[in-house]
């Protein structure tokens, strides 16, 4: 029967622990419509564009093969706890990262913060798609004229003086002249050969060649690039013609681009057209966005093992161990934020994306599943990078180490260079580019999702008009994301990437980890998990033995082992902040900490509005009577072990004893934000 008068329409009242994925268990909501939506959403969120080119590179940061112990460490006590807290919180409560705290208010906060960082990650994250769809563009259009992919040589129209087609033969646009600067009467200056005047007539303002002596030159500040290099930044993101690090400041952001912001309309198009239906046409998209990406993976690495020089760029990224960088914290850190940032975890994506489960969906299963499979395949994509590195180490006749590079300079530029070694060099090229696309895509779904969930549910009568809220979010999104496509963008871009998401997100799983182990009280969720596990799931037979290892995950090593890092965080920066500033400057470093105080200023002001609101103090951390799973049947579950508690507050006639559920006022609970009487300490029955 359908339950009317109630915020939360039901079909069925009565729970059989049939999962029927034909009809919504939660009609106002909405629920995943195939058995796999929700897993494949999860694995594409955390498998994301840092599996490729983040991991990788840590790996030979760190000591090679000796990496994976810290990073194994850390998924084990860190990652899985918070990735499995936040699947269990979400599903329960059937609610996004700002309405799921309704068991203590005062928790709110953290939500928002999940938001927020969210919202910034969006901005940037599908920068980085339309730069890829920017290369694939750019790689049909070159392949129609016949000609070779655009980067794999200095061309004129955009190159600068210091693109080299062949680093070998020294040869650049200007060979000649450089190779006889003074013949041709100009000067050697800071390794560089350039006029004595430049086109104002200012003296010392000359036009630069090219580099004479590179070692004089690096020391000045300029650098060599190759084709590939130099089309990523001379061409597409114009950071400048100098050699040196992107020269553009704030009060200088130079120009916007037409066609990178032809290229962010056009990512953000995609992102709305597979959102605009929610989960519903989101979920059927990622059963090619999630699993694309592994088959172009497994295509890449059989043509790099037939590529000469793979094998030394594999031993490289396997065998180059070094066991001295266990001593280092420095290593411990970087596992744990490579963790947290593949598994997107305490971003408010996972809890989102949960919150659409039925309630008796396996998270315990899933977690697993989507953890060891995140993790697998980082270390899967370390062999197929490192071959191409390898390649392209033996092509220029240097040592790996020089080539092996992090972030945009291993997807654009290093990559991209390699691959233009090979026949079938523009195939290799495309497939390349859809791989990053659909890789990135399927994070920039759950990221813009938690958004437009967390807006929804705060404002539920907008659940109707779910497509507006879409488009409005990308609009909003888009037009904050358009500095990104100036000459500074990608200066802000890796500032945004550097400040958004550091230790303020360890804070989050900190305060994650409090509110339900302290707070609400490890022994109810972990009745709470058991009821939603219910008979018929692989996972329900173990959880009584398993749930004390969550707990002490939960309540001891995973917010130890965060505040750890956080505070060696703060030490490091300390050490750090000349670098930081001489990489930055002064105001994009301020601008940078205004990402990173964004999150904790809104934890700040909402626990503020918390206590002003409330009554009493203890009411910010005593359970809301609406605490709970969405729907009567499930709350009824909740009899087992909390007798007093309340099965259907919606219903201002009655609840579960036949007593009135309205308050004194003649408000309903919802309206009164009424604190749950079935949790005060004297009436709890301990699950125990």
């Amino acid at each position: 029967m359908e339950q009317k008068g109630s915020s939360v329409a039901i079909v069925d009242d009565v729970d059989d622990e049939v999962q029927d994925f034909s009809v919504d268990e939660n009609i106002e909501r909405g629920n995943w419509s195939g058995r796999f939506d929700f897993i494949l959403s999860c694995l594409g969120y955390a498998v994301g564009l840092g599996n490729v080119w983040r991991f990788p590179y840590l790996c030979y940061k760190n000591g090679g093969a000796v990496f994976f112990i810290p990073y194994v460490i850390a998924l084990i006590f860190v990652g899985m706890p918070i990735f499995f807290l936040e699947l269990s919180l979400g599903q329960f409560t059937s609610s996004g990262p700002t309405a799921c705290w309704k068991f203590a208010k005062i928790f709110k906060g953290v939500g928002w913060a999940m938001v927020i960082v969210s919202g910034i990650v969006a901005i940037y994250y599908n920068m980085i798609i339309a730069w890829a769809l920017y290369y694939f563009v750019a790689s049909w259009i070159d392949i129609a004229k016949g000609d070779y992919l655009p980067w794999d040589h200095c061309n004129p129209e955009w190159a600068s003086p210091f693109c080299y087609d062949d680093p070998n033969t020294r040869g650049t646009l200007n060979s000649t002249i450089t190779s006889n600067c003074l013949g041709y009467g100009y000067v050697v200056e800071d390794g560089l050969c350039k006029s004595n005047y430049g086109a104002d007539g200012v003296k010392n303002n000359g036009i630069i060649f090219g580099i004479v002596d590179k070692d004089v030159a690096k020391k000045a500040g300029y650098t060599r690039r190759t084709s590939a290099e130099d089309y990523l930044y001379s061409r597409v993101l114009r950071t400048g013609p100098s050699g040196k690090d992107n020269e553009y400041d704030l009060s200088n952001m130079g120009e916007f681009h037409w066609d990178l912001i032809l290229a962010l309309i056009g990512a953000w198009i995609i992102v709305c057209l597979s959102l605009i239906k929610g989960i519903k046409s989101s979920g059927k998209v990622v059963y090619f966005t999630a699993t694309f990406p592994y088959i172009v993976l497994v295509i890449l690495l059989i043509r790099g093992l037939m590529l000469d020089g793979h094998k030394e760029g594999i031993i490289f990224y396997i065998k180059n161990i070094q066991w001295e960088k266990l001593q280092e914290v420095e290593v411990w850190k970087d596992a744990t934020v490579q963790i947290f940032f593949s598994l997107s975890a305490s971003w408010g994506g996972l809890i989102a994306l949960s919150s659409y489960n039925r309630f008796h969906n396996d998270c315990l299963r899933d977690s697993i599943i989507v953890s060891l499979g995140n993790c697998l395949t980082s270390f899967f994509a370390g062999f197929v990078i490192f071959s191409y590195i390898g390649h392209l180490a033996w092509k220029l006749d240097v040592d790996v180490s020089e080539v092996a590079k992090s972030g945009v300079g291993l997807a654009f530029t290093i990559y991209p260079t390699a691959v233009s070694t090979i026949p079938g060099a523009p195939f290799w090229a495309i497939i390349f580019f859809v791989m990053l696309i659909t890789l990135g895509l399927d994070s920039e779904f759950a990221l813009v999702e938690t958004v437009v969930t967390a807006i929804l549910d705060e404002f539920p009568s907008l659940r109707k008009n779910k497509s507006y809220v879409v488009v409005g979010v990308a609009i909003i999104l888009f037009l904050c994301g358009l500095p990104l496509c100036m000459n500074g963008g990608e200066r802000l871009l890796t500032l945004m990437d550097d400040y958004a998401g550091g230790w303020n997100v360890l804070l989050i799983a900190v305060f994650e980890c409090v509110s339900i182990g302290y707070v609400y009280g490890f022994l109810r969720f972990a009745e709470d998990i058991k009821i939603m596990l219910g008979r018929k799931n692989c996972t329900s037979f173990i959880w009584p033995c398993v749930k004390w290892w969550w707990a002490f995950c939960w309540c001891f090593f995973t917010p130890g082992f965060c505040l750890a890092l956080i505070a060696y965080s703060w030490y490091d920066y300390n050490k750090t902040f000349d670098a930081k500033k001489a990489k930055f400057g002064g105001e994009w470093i301020i601008l940078g900490w205004g990402f990173t105080m964004s999150l904790i200023v809104a934890m700040i002001v909402t626990v503020l509005y918390m206590v002003c609101k409330a009554e009493r103090f203890l009411d910010i951390f005593t359970p809301r009577i609406d605490w709970g799973p969405a729907l009567p049947k499930h709350r009824r579950l909740v009899l087992q072990y909390i007798p007093n508690f309340v099965v259907d507050p919606w219903d201002i006639s009655s609840t579960n004893d036949g007593n009135s559920a309205v308050a004194g006022n003649g408000k309903t609970p919802i309206e009164e934000n009424y604190d749950n009487p079935a949790y005060e300490p004297t009436k709890f029955s301990n699950p125990e």
